[in-house]
């Protein structure tokens, strides 16, 4: 419910601004950072036990959360069953999707965008109590039973933990990647284009810190930020970069409910599916895949002013449908390879390359929104109201307030059909990479894996 309000409320917050046009670049830096930051949260759980490192992260939000939620039915479900549970643990969207857009547009009509976001500041914690008690009955039920080895040198100090975690690596990796994708959304915003030199400037020093990042986890580092020794293969790594990075790039400026209901039913039925045919791979390449490339591809032609919403939601519960199989069987094709102990850090390298190809394909959706919605927005605009472009432009609250059917709102929509219709076309261009990296997956047969 969290993601479906928020995410509704976002375009407000930017419109707020005069900014409509930064909504995809506000997902950058949190996608980097919520997917960067699981790294040192597999060490923290493995460190210090998942209840802790629960509590550690209840204030880091959503990644460390739903992280550690992913672990605990790594923890305490069988391979073969184990899509089951991760589709089952994802199930309540299928209620909490219809309450998002009311409760979305109830704040906004009430108390305003702000408490939108503070509500979930004082109801989530309440909200995973349980799971956190779970988490912790577990823990001394273990500790009891003797399966819980506790450190020999007995209590250590804070800074004793601090190397385990490589916060040099976390800082050189996180400031490469945002240097390097940032200035990609600046340059669209200035009329200079790509002449400021603070532009280049920044791209190389990005390129440079990923390159001193790779020098010292190589040479100096004592505990490796990047667990390279359990690094999750090729086709897994590069489906959750090109899932991510497609539907980022034509999700940013369209919202939809459907995905939500579809993914999440989908997600089940495909649980189902491989609990009784011990398989994941052949529903990946023969369903997973097509049917993604079908739904946004279609998408270009459908998402028009003038098309019909029946052809819209068709296409919509195709792309929910695929991405509800091709999300379950890629963390089955992460965790089906490792040993029990590598799961957390495997999840973990999944969740990073999932989240910079969010932020990638945050970052290609502002660079193309930027280039095309303004020109044909001032292309289509009538004469009446050119002096009006940019506040027009800046606040998706002025687009709507023009009367359906007037030639300003006409002129709006057509600028916002052109301007999807080339964010499909890079989504499916992307998505079609999908391809060969499901094919590389290895075809294992979950119920003659035994993970200790």
């Amino acid at each position: 419910m969290q993601q479906g309000v928020t995410g509704n409320l976002t375009p407000y917050v930017t419109s707020s601004f005069q900014e409509h046009s930064l909504t995809a670049t506000t997902s950058v830096m949190s996608s980097l950072l919520g997917g960067l930051v699981k790294l040192p949260l597999a060490k923290l759980l493995d460190v210090v036990g998942k209840p802790r490192g629960f509590a550690a992260f209840y204030w880091v939000g959503y990644n460390g959360l739903a992280y550690t939620m992913s672990i605990f039915i790594a923890d305490s479900s069988a391979l073969r069953d184990r899509a089951l549970m991760l589709a089952y643990a994802s199930s309540p969207y299928i209620i909490t999707m219809w309450l998002a857009g009311p409760i979305a547009n109830s704040v906004l009509a009430t108390i305003g965008y702000n408490w939108g976001f503070g509500i979930f500041a004082i109801v989530t914690p309440i909200i995973t109590l349980p799971l956190f008690f779970l988490l912790m009955q577990n823990y001394y039920s273990a500790n009891k039973g003797g399966h819980i080895l506790e450190p020999a040198g007995g209590r250590q100090s804070v800074v004793s933990y601090l190397p385990m975690f490589d916060v040099v690596g976390l800082i050189l990796v996180l400031a490469g990647f945002v240097l390097i994708l940032l200035p990609l959304i600046m340059y669209a915003m200035q009329a200079e284009g790509w002449e400021p030199p603070k532009i280049i400037i920044m791209i190389i020093v990005g390129g440079l810190l990923l390159v001193v990042f790779a020098l010292w986890e190589r040479f100096v580092a004592s505990f490796h930020f990047m667990p390279w020794e359990v690094l999750i293969g090729p086709g897994t790594s590069a489906l959750s970069i090109v899932l991510f990075v497609s539907y980022h790039i034509w999700n940013s400026y369209f919202s939809s409910f459907l995905q939500g209901c579809g993914s999440c039913v989908g997600s089940i039925v495909v649980g189902v599916a491989i609990w009784y045919t011990s398989r994941f791979k052949w529903l990946a390449v023969y369903f997973g895949v097509p049917v993604a490339i079908l739904g946004v591809g279609l998408m270009i032609q459908f998402r028009q002013p003038d098309a019909y919403i029946g052809h819209i939601i068709m296409c919509q519960i195709c792309i929910a449908c695929a991405g509800g199989t091709l999300v379950i069987c890629e963390q089955m094709a992460a965790v089906a390879v490792v040993e029990q102990r590598h799961i957390a850090a495997v999840l973990a390298v999944d969740g990073m390359f999932s989240s910079v190809g969010g932020a990638i394909g945050s970052t290609v959706a502002a660079v193309v929104w930027q280039g095309v919605f303004p020109v044909k927005l001032k292309e289509y605009l009538p004469a009446a109201h050119q002096q009006d472009f940019d506040s027009i432009y800046g606040s998706l609250t002025v687009q709507k307030s023009f009367p359906v059917g007037s030639e300003a709102r006409n002129a709006i929509n057509r600028a916002y059909g052109d301007a999807h219709k080339n964010l499909l076309i890079v989504a499916t261009a992307v998505l079609a990479l999908g391809i060969p990296a499901t094919v590389a997956w290895k075809n294992i047969k979950l119920k003659t894996v035994q993970q200790t």
